[in-house]
């Protein structure tokens, strides 16, 4: 079953993870939305450099360190997704909190790993 995901810290350098997910993503048929610094198109997805209201976002995942996340935090509360992924790295024990408070589940997690073992 496809699961909504936003990539958010999307890159197109395709040695970096956020990279990789999206493939991964794709090749595992996920329906994919993503955001970073740069305009451009990794596995057809196209990098939004601008926030959308996206709708029925299943699962957020997270490339961007805890200091950048923090002008996101009402932007990926305001989604309402099933639940959103701290990737190696990402850890936010604030934003954590947050997510709490809203009810919005978390993983401390590794997507590429998640979708490799069958666990996404």
């Amino acid at each position: 079953m496809s699961k909504k995901t936003l990539v958010i810290g999307a890159s197109l350098k395709p040695q970096r993870y956020s990279n990789i997910a999206i493939n991964r993503l794709v090749s595992y048929k996920n329906e994919v939305v993503a955001f970073g610094l740069r305009e451009g198109t990794v596995a057809g997805i196209d990098i939004d450099t601008n926030l959308h209201a996206y709708k029925d976002v299943h699962t957020v995942t997270l490339y961007l360190n805890p200091e950048r996340q923090k002008s996101y935090y009402d932007y990926i509360i305001s989604l309402r997704p099933e639940r959103v992924i701290f990737n190696p790295g990402t850890e936010n024990p604030e934003f954590q909190n947050l997510l709490q408070q809203a009810h919005i589940p978390f993983q401390e997690a590794c997507t590429l790993v998640m979708l490799s073992t069958n666990q996404y």
